[in-house]
This record gives structure tokens, C-alpha cells and sequence, in this order.
């Protein structure tokens, strides 16, 4: 993820978790957090354990995220420079500042600049977070946006209103369903395969998530619908998705697996000439430390170069689109 993407998703996870934006710019935001991702991402399990039993007002704390650190460095140095009033003229008989004194004071001056940008109206400090793909911080984004987001229930909105009060429009459920396939050896492969199948019919299709995108969706049932009844359980829907995407896989190539096998037996075999000699050649004390050793290097070399293909959830959702799919 580069600056853009990083600060286009902070801005998505700070408006759908309620959190008061204070300031921003294209480099950073500052937020009064919400009660939902305070939880979530300053780590005060006891500040909440003690709002949740006295039914205190909870206090959030304010942040400055930072998803551009260059720009925003930039920006505050030029805002200081423009704060701070240039150095006077040495009179007569002073000697001018030294580039050692003149570089002190630059230093003193970008110092408070940063400071003053880091505290609030009421002079309250704020911490300030450097977001990039990987900090913790931002991971710890993705995981609380993973916990809220993993199961939605949205209708589409209609295109446009029934002219007649009371007509109603049939809507039917769909299980949608992102599914993340890992092909992992010694070296490592992703794909993201999206089901939507409908809970009326059964029917499976593919890339749902890119044709939900195409509408609008909202939390509210519209006015002037109505839901259809549904013929399949989410667990047999479910079933479906798994085992059109089980098909799906036994149509690909994988050679890389088996030549990822066959590394996987240069390298056991390269481990068993170096430790069977010193097996045999070791005291009994000794023997058992060396069996041990050579057990666990086998099982590490398994799993670096053991071919396996993994699937897992990432996230899923009912959605009552119109018609009957």
C-alpha cells in the first residue's frame, strides 16, 4: 500500500467508526477517537472495565495519524519557519551566531514547531502515530476493521421509488463470501475468490463481491419491499461456495508443488548426511540432544518447503438484493 491508499482507508475506518475528525490534509488527520475504536486501539482494558461497570461517560482519547510522514514533516517545518521570528542582527560589538549556535537554535525552533503541532486547542498533548503498511499501528487498523466489518446484513437501495404505496418489490437473500486461497511452499501465492449464493435458489456465482458494487446498499430495509422466503440454511449455502471453489482448484496446474516436493526431499536428505554420522558416532549422553535437534530441523524444513494449499474466510454477509436470484 503507498501514502494514498493507507490515508484513503484511515479515512474510511475513522468515518465508519464515528471518530470526530478534527483536522486534516492530504498527509494527516486529527481525531477525537470514538468510544468503539478507543476499545479497539489504545489498549485500556481497565479505563474500560471501569466505564462499562459504573455507566461513567466514557473520556476518548485524541490522536494524530500521520499517513504521509515527508509531506507532513514538510508542512509543519514551513508553518514554524513562518512562526518563528528571524534572528537579529548582531550590534555592534556582539559576535554573530556560530554555524554551532545557528544549527542549536534551527534545532530548538523545529523541536517546539513539532511540539505545538502535536497539541490541541485546549493544549492538550496529542500522541502522534506514523501509519504505513506494516507499522503496528496500522495493523492494528486492519484487525479492528476486520473484527467490525467480518459479517454485514445490507439491502439494495432501489433505483427508484414505487410510484404506488402499496407495491411491493421482492427481494432475495444472498450469502456473500470472500474467501482468501494460500498456495505456499518455500515461496508463497495468493488469491481472493468472491461467492454470492442465493439463499432462494442456490444459485452460485462468481465475483459477487464486483457486482455488489454496482449498487447501493444500505443497513435499513427500503420502503415498499419485501423479503422473499429462504430455501436454503447459510450453512448449506456455505457448502456451496466451498465446493465450487474445491472444483475450481482441481482444475489448476501444480507443478510448482511438485517441484516444491522435490526440494523439499534434497533438503531432508542434505540434513540426514550431516546428523546420521554424527548420530552414530555420538555418545549415548550426547545422542538423545542430537536425535532432538535433527527432528526439529526436519519438521522446520517441512513446513518452509512442504507444498499445502490453505483456504480461509476473510469475511462474509447476507444481502437482500432485488428479485428472485
Amino acid at each position: 500500500m503507498n501514502e494514498k491508499q493507507v490515508h484513503k482507508f484511515v479515512q474510511r475506518y475513522l468515518e465508519t467508526t464515528g471518530c470526530h475528525i478534527m483536522e486534516k490534509s492530504p498527509a494527516h488527520f486529527q481525531v477525537k477517537l470514538s468510544p468503539q475504536a478507543d476499545r479497539d486501539l489504545t489498549n485500556r482494558p481497565y479505563y474500560w472495565s471501569f466505564v462499562d461497570r459504573t455507566g461513567t461517560e466514557p473520556e476518548t482519547m485524541s490522536m494524530l495519524f500521520v499517513t504521509d510522514k515527508s509531506k507532513y514533516d514538510q508542512s509543519v517545518a514551513a508553518a514554524a519557519a513562518v512562526k518563528t521570528p528571524a534572528p537579529a542582527a548582531a550590534q555592534p560589538g556582539q559576535q554573530a551566531p556560530t554555524g554551532i549556535a545557528a544549527a542549536a537554535d534551527a534545532a530548538i525552533g523545529r523541536t517546539f514547531g513539532y511540539l505545538n503541532s502535536s497539541l490541541n486547542a485546549a493544549g492538550v498533548r496529542i500522541n502522534r502515530e506514523d501509519l504505513h503498511y506494516g507499522s503496528r499501528r496500522l495493523d492494528q487498523l486492519f484487525e479492528s476493521a476486520k473484527s467490525s466489518g467480518s459479517y454485514v446484513c445490507l439491502f439494495q437501495e432501489p433505483d427508484k421509488r414505487s410510484a404506488h404505496p402499496l407495491q411491493s418489490t421482492a427481494y432475495s437473500a444472498w450469502l456473500g463470501v470472500n474467501l482468501k486461497v494460500e498456495f505456499a511452499c518455500d515461496m508463497k501465492r495468493e488469491e481472493i475468490h468472491s461467492f454470492g449464493i442465493s439463499l432462494a435458489t442456490g444459485q452460485c456465482v462468481e465475483k459477487f463481491h464486483d457486482q455488489l458494487l454496482q449498487h447501493k446498499m444500505t443497513p435499513k430495509l427500503p420502503p415498499n419491499v419485501h423479503t422473499a422466503k429462504n430455501a436454503l440454511t447459510l450453512n448449506k449455502a456455505a457448502s456451496i461456495a466451498e465446493q465450487t471453489l474445491e472444483r475450481k482448484l482441481r482444475t489448476y496446474d501444480y507443478k510448482w508443488a511438485e517441484e516444491a516436493a522435490a526440494r523439499l526431499d534434497i533438503e531432508l536428505s542434505t540434513i540426514g548426511h550431516y546428523y546420521e554420522p554424527l548420530l552414530e558416532s555420538a555418545e549415548e549422553e550426547n545422542r538423545q540432544t542430537l536425535t532432538e535437534q535433527f527432528e526439529r530441523r526436519q519438521e522446520e524444513i517441512k513446513w518452509q518447503y512442504e507444498p499445502r494449499v490453505t483456504v480461509s474466510a476473510i469475511n462474509c454477509g447476507v444481502f437482500y438484493l432485488q428479485g428472485i436470484g
